[in-house]
């Protein structure tokens, strides 16, 4: 037991103490942080982009007293005129105009489909190419009710804005939030990610560091001081203590860094709603901030008791599981890395299928393919976690962290098995035939 702390306590101080360890944990939160604030940037940007544009009426469609309005910020001004196409042309040729519009002659009212003609020689933005589009679309609706003499305060009754707010029959469930379902896809993605990265990344951590220590033959001093599964094991649970230290004080400086980021760059949802070219589309500023008042709520909300305590549980049993098989690859592996990739090949397609698995666990929690795949101990580390915030059901999460135990160990005991031959074997190519002779090799 002495020896397995030794091995286990110079992995982790001899990984903790690396420059690049200390980077990583420290710059990661603040990568993050920063993506954030330029995300914030990005959408309360203000646009320089202003487009002068000349619009012809030749069906009349536009009602006389209203116009065709400008934007607000000018980035869209729309002058009426009635001179002759070819003229127009020569004015934008000119300089004097941007562009030229000319509004759709509709003819028949039950027509459904019309193209709105826009002359220029300058590439018409995304943001223009929808505001244009989306303000014409208005005139020719008004002008099809004037046509068809219907009341517009009664078709705009027919619009209804609906909010969808779950309402649960047994008392002992709570009453969740119409932003609930957002919250727990959220929650569900964000530690579906973070288990993917974490198990895949110190996973293939522990196969490169058997990897070294087998090419560089220190391993043949250490195995006659310890035994081969006290070696295997002592890095494992080396390494996975990096990966859990890591991800401890990520969780602990990543609040704390963007409630600073907040505090300091501070963004105005005013702004941002002013300095979108469709103000009219985006929500109102007290609507922003009810939504942010619910989704803070939903989170505090959350079973955080049973969902960390299972996270942990989980990133353990798929830790284990993965870096133990990622261990055997290691000791299997000559001088040649890339013969020996193709064995690592059926470990990291599981690992794949998880993540895409996932995404759609997080999309219909409690379907089939989410249900099963959070029980087979090859998905379930990250399948499960990404369905903890959507309460399934007790019995799934015994089944499925039973299952994952028992599989962990047995994984880590032919792991063991096969490690012991590999790691001293040297100038032979391994095929999986060769892997499954080690396993039964008498000690």
């Amino acid at each position: 037991m002495n020896k397995l702390w030794l091995i286990i306590k110079r992995e982790y101080l001899t990984r903790v103490k690396k420059r690049s360890f200390i980077i990583a944990t420290v710059l990661t939160p603040l990568a993050f942080a920063l993506f954030f604030v330029v995300i914030g940037f990005i959408f309360a940007y203000d646009s320089d982009e202003s487009l002068r544009v000349a619009f012809v009426d030749p069906g009349q469609i536009l009602d006389p007293k209203k116009g065709l309005k400008s934007e607000r910020d000018n980035s869209l001004h729309f002058v009426r005129r009635t001179e002759s196409l070819d003229i127009l042309k020569q004015q934008v040729t000119e300089g004097k105009y941007d562009g030229i519009l000319v509004l759709p002659t509709v003819n028949d009212v039950y027509k459904t489909k019309d193209v709105i003609y826009y002359y220029s020689d300058k590439q018409v933005s995304l943001n223009a190419n929808l505001a244009i589009t989306n303000r014409v679309s208005k005139v020719v609706r008004d002008y099809k009710i004037r046509k068809l003499n219907l009341n517009k305060k009664e078709l705009d009754a027919l619009k209804s804005d609906l909010v969808f707010d779950p309402v649960p029959i047994s008392s002992d469930k709570q009453d969740e939030s119409s932003n609930a379902s957002i919250v727990a896809v959220g929650i569900g993605g964000f530690m579906g990610v973070i288990m993917y990265m974490t198990v895949f990344i110190y996973g293939m951590m522990v196969m490169r560091s058997v990897m070294e220590e087998k090419t560089s033959r220190i391993v043949e001093v250490m195995i006659s001081t310890v035994k081969p599964f006290q070696l295997m094991m002592g890095k494992i649970i080396g390494v996975g203590a990096v990966g859990l230290t890591q991800v401890l004080i990520w969780a602990i400086i990543l609040p704390i860094t963007l409630i600073i980021i907040q505090l300091i760059f501070g963004f105005d949802p005013q702004a941002m709603q002013d300095a979108s070219p469709s103000g009219a589309m985006a929500p109102d500023v007290d609507e922003m901030q009810y939504m942010l008042a619910d989704v803070t709520n939903e989170l505090a909300s959350q079973n955080w008791m049973l969902i960390i305590p299972l996270f942990i549980f989980y990133f353990l049993g798929g830790y284990f599981l993965y870096a133990s098989m990622f261990a055997a690859v290691g000791s299997a592996m000559g001088d040649d890395l890339g013969e020996g990739q193709a064995l690592t090949i059926p470990i990291t397609i599981p690992v794949v299928l998880a993540f895409y698995i996932m995404f759609a666990a997080v999309q219909a929690p409690h379907s089939k393919l989410a249900v099963w795949s959070s029980m087979f101990p090859l998905f379930s580390p990250i399948v499960m976690p990404a369905r903890l915030a959507f309460d399934p059901p007790m019995w799934q999460i015994i089944l499925s962290a039973s299952i994952l135990a028992a599989t962990s160990i047995f994984f880590v005991w032919l792991s063991a098995r096969i490690y012991r031959v590999g790691i001293l074997m040297y100038g032979k190519k391994v095929s999986f035939r060769e892997l499954g002779r080690w396993i039964f090799y008498r000690d």
